[in-house]
């Protein structure tokens, strides 16, 4: 016979198993700058919806993703730095790697657990079919397997002109080539909600990764000429409609409660197409470099009754942190191997906590590394930029615009008082120096730099043929 104590623990047992594990949605945009918010100071259109959804949440002002593409999709969904999963390169249209079956991604932790998954929009971590998203974790995906100019035709005009033979895929099919691109938000996002309606019985997994604003920019007719910043508000504004719509879906299928939405955008602006790229002001530089403008993205949390509304968030915080949060709220086992994102629960709660999850942060570009940040301090390591937007040939009207070369060499940048990295504190802090010097060589013999990076130093082989 049970004593009482026993029948209350049982008791509590029950309601807790019979509680509905929480859903989860991942918006992720492609290139959207620091800048292209109205929170974060967005001129020449408005975004009122992701404004709500940040005074409804919290806003991060030091979340860190990287500066390219395929790294940073690899780095949100493994919660690694890119260069351990070994995919610190976008993967071209011909690429015959991709996602290691070795890893285990944010579907695959929750699919363990009896959540339903899906990607609608942008993978690019590999295009082969066992590098997919339906061997990934993910039950449905309709999206393309890279980005928007990516196809058979690579002649500038056509991608422009969103021809270059872009695939549409459903599953693991092609279903469309060269599918009509200005509607592709309000696709993704059709399928967005219906997946919402479809799944409010469960608990879910969305992983929404739209392909705007990256080159070449298409907005809807509805959207279309209507910002003064011209067609990439445009697009930036038809993106916080859908932000808008998922949010009314959740909260017409009474799920917002137990829902933890986050939005963020995959890197920096890419600068060099002038109107056509964003912004990451008051940051120094965009997409592809190591500046704070090609990393650092903003970002925004959102979970009524949970994360406590209007705050915002100087800690540092990266995609790689998503991970290791989902799985410990939803219950499920981190992956055996070693990651590099920490569980930001704490901070997304508001809860007081002793000390910083995460003080250092680690500046990769492909398989360099090119600077190191502990606290308010960021190294900046001697470097080439080859990609650094020439200010002399900034394109217009979709023309991709001219880059050089660029030689940086060694600074001290205290990025909490300086984020623009204007001024060099080196001479008058040569201890910081000596101690990010330190950390930088720790990190080059664990993950590898530009040398031993190709000698399979540090790190976990991608996916191969």
């Amino acid at each position: 016979m049970r004593t009482r104590r026993e029948f209350l623990l049982l008791g509590g047992g029950l309601l807790a198993a019979a509680r509905r594990p929480p859903n989860f949605v991942i918006i992720l945009t492609d290139d959207q700058g620091y800048a292209d918010l109205g929170s974060y100071g967005a001129e020449g259109f408005s975004t009122p919806r992701l404004d709500r959804m940040a005074a409804e949440g919290v806003r991060f002002t030091e979340f860190y993703s990287a500066p390219i593409c395929t790294p940073a999709r690899a780095a949100l969904l493994t919660g690694c730095y890119p260069i351990r999963v070994g995919l610190t390169r976008v993967l071209g249209v011909g690429a015959r790697n991709g996602i290691s079956a070795a890893e285990k991604l944010i579907p695959e932790v929750l699919h363990e657990i009896g959540y339903r998954t899906a990607i609608f929009g942008k993978w690019h971590l590999g295009r082969e079919e066992k590098f997919l998203p339906l061997q990934h974790g993910f039950d449905e995906f309709f999206g393309t397997p890279g980005s928007n100019d990516m196809g058979s035709n690579m002649d500038l005009a056509a991608r422009r002109a969103g021809k270059a033979g872009v695939e549409l895929m459903e599953g693991n099919k092609v279903v469309e080539l060269d599918p009509d691109q200005s509607l592709f938000t309000r696709r993704y996002t059709e399928r967005a909600v219906d997946f919402i309606r479809r799944n409010r019985q469960r608990p879910f997994f969305l992983y929404l990764a739209h392909n705007m604003p990256h080159t070449p920019i298409f907005a809807s007719d509805r959207f279309r000429g209507k910002t003064r910043r011209g067609l990439y508000g445009d697009v930036v504004e038809e993106i916080d409609w859908s932000v808008g719509e998922v949010l009314d879906a959740l909260r017409r299928e009474g799920l917002e409660d137990n829902t933890l939405v986050f939005f963020t955008s995959d890197n920096g602006p890419w600068l060099i197409f002038g109107d056509h790229g964003g912004s990451a002001k008051p940051l120094r530089g965009g997409k592809k470099q190591t500046l704070e403008g090609g990393l650092r993205v903003p970002a925004l949390a959102r979970w009524p009754g949970r994360i406590h509304a209007g705050r915002t968030c100087a800690e540092i915080v990266t995609a790689m942190d998503l991970l290791p949060t989902i799985t410990h709220l939803a219950g499920g086992k981190l992956p055996a191997h070693k990651i590099d994102g920490l569980d930001i629960w704490p901070l997304l709660a508001g809860e007081p906590v002793g000390a910083r999850p995460r003080d250092t942060f680690y500046y990769y570009y492909e398989d360099e590394l090119r600077g190191v940040r502990k606290g308010r301090w960021k190294l900046q390591l001697p470097h080439t930029d080859s990609q650094a937007p020439d200010p002399k040939g900034i394109g217009m009207g979709g023309v991709r615009g001219q880059v050089f070369s660029q030689k940086f060499e060694q600074a001290l940048y205290d990025i909490e008082a300086d984020p623009g990295e204007t001024t060099d504190l080196s001479a008058k802090h040569s201890q910081v120096v000596k101690e990010l010097l330190a950390l930088a060589e720790s990190v080059r013999e664990e993950l590898g730099c530009a040398i031993t990076h190709r000698k399979g130093h540090g790190v976990r082989p991608s996916g191969g043929s």
